[in-house]
């Protein structure tokens, strides 16, 4: 029998799991985790206070190579799924709300004019937006209308050679920094998306304010007032709701793996804290209850990372299904907030202080559980799948 490894375990890395990388995606992961410790992780809980983030972060994010980084030509990288979603995970270790940028510029609003735009729009808009030089956000939510996009009340209708917008989105992260919105709209041809540049007549934006979650982020309405386009702003390739739900599908891909880095920032958060903090003569880590938290805590980080990595090599391959990407949102997001809130408990009250990432965690979380399809529907979308029948509504 061969004899086993001699190699000591890393509790940081405690399945190998980096041996199962590429030494170009470790190098990628490496990449964007040393951004991430030099430019995020010193300022993101002051950014998480003063809810905000600079939006010249967005033309850093384009030097690193992460916006629209999964894409090919334009400016983009052409990068593997796997690359891509190693990329989201060291964002969100560093804040929920830089991941939700590169995100929604990437896999929404870039994806969408790559995937169902003309070739003249590609060229206008998606190199500057790989440089992080022009803002992008993505309008589908609205206020009556979040699980249930079918029934958006936004609509566009024909008005001589052009289109005419009303109506209203909601919760649109980077919105009143995007210098374009992708609007999606009811038409008389079916749901249709639409390019809007800042600054049109009758388009608004409108912060939201108050939020307790993903405060390093710019969260917005907008509003349609009379909106006048040419027909050359409308995405060619996209009639139904099939367009906004494949860019969907992309952006809860890299949720899947951000939720695993969110976790993994709160355990080493948890472990730092755990066998330097003195009690009873002893560091707190060395008694039971606290290694059951981490003991706890490791398994599902290294469980919800090694679910990711299956899901980027499906995709990679071109085996994944929307039903995959369901379960892997719903599994990790749902991992990360349990480990989040027994970091929490590790750090006892200075678990509730910005000092440390766990708190801050802890409350993006609570967006990200329900942004880009409620843990709800992606229950609904596993059952369905796994009963072979869709779940009754009525």
């Amino acid at each position: 029998m061969a004899s086993t490894s001699a190699r000591s375990l890393d509790p940081r890395d405690f399945l190998a799991i980096d041996d199962q990388l590429s030494p170009e995606e470790r190098d990628i992961r490496d990449v964007v985790r040393c951004f991430v410790r030099e430019h995020v992780v010193p300022h993101a809980g002051e950014w998480f206070e003063q809810a905000r983030i600079p939006r010249e972060l967005a033309r850093e994010l384009g030097k690193l190579g992460v916006l629209g980084m999964h894409l090919e030509g334009y400016g983009c990288a052409g990068a593997s799924a796997t690359a891509y979603g190693l990329a989201c995970m060291e964002l969100e270790a560093g804040d929920s709300g830089v991941r939700s940028m590169v995100s929604v510029q990437g896999s929404l609003a870039m994806f969408a004019i790559h995937r169902w735009g003309s070739e003249e729009q590609k060229q206008e808009w998606l190199p500057r937006m790989a440089a992080g030089e022009a803002i992008g956000c993505f309008g589908l939510t609205e206020p009556d209308s979040g699980s249930d996009p079918g029934s958006m009340r936004t609509n566009a209708r024909r008005d001589g050679a052009d289109w005419v917008l009303n109506g209203r989105k909601m919760w649109i992260t980077n919105g009143s920094l995007a210098d374009v919105a992708v609007v999606w709209a009811r038409t008389d041809d079916g749901v249709r998306g639409f390019l809007v540049p800042k600054g049109t007549p009758g388009f608004s934006t409108h912060d939201i304010h108050s939020k307790m979650s993903l405060r390093a982020s710019v969260t917005s309405e907008l509003v349609l007032d009379g909106v006048r386009l040419p027909d050359a702003a409308v995405l060619p390739g996209a009639t139904s709701l099939r367009g906004p739900l494949s860019c969907l599908n992309e952006a809860r891909y890299g949720i899947v793996w951000g939720a695993a880095g969110a976790a993994r920032a709160c355990l080493e958060s948890a472990v730092d804290y755990s066998t330097t903090r003195i009690q009873f003569g002893r560091p707190i880590a060395s008694f039971q209850l606290q290694q059951q938290k981490l003991a706890t805590m490791a398994l599902e980080v290294n469980r919800a990372t090694l679910l990711a990595l299956h899901l980027g090599r499906m995709k990679d391959a071109g085996t994944l299904r929307p039903e995959h990407v369901s379960m892997g949102k719903l599994g990790n997001v749902n991992a990360a907030l349990e480990v989040a809130r027994t970091a929490r408990q590790v750090l006892g009250a200075n678990g509730i202080t910005l000092e440390y990432p766990v708190i801050r965690h802890m409350t993006n979380l609570e967006s990200v559980v329900t942004y880009e399809g409620t843990a709800d529907v992606h229950a609904l979308v596993v059952g369905g799948a796994v009963a072979g029948v869709p779940a009754a509504f009525r």
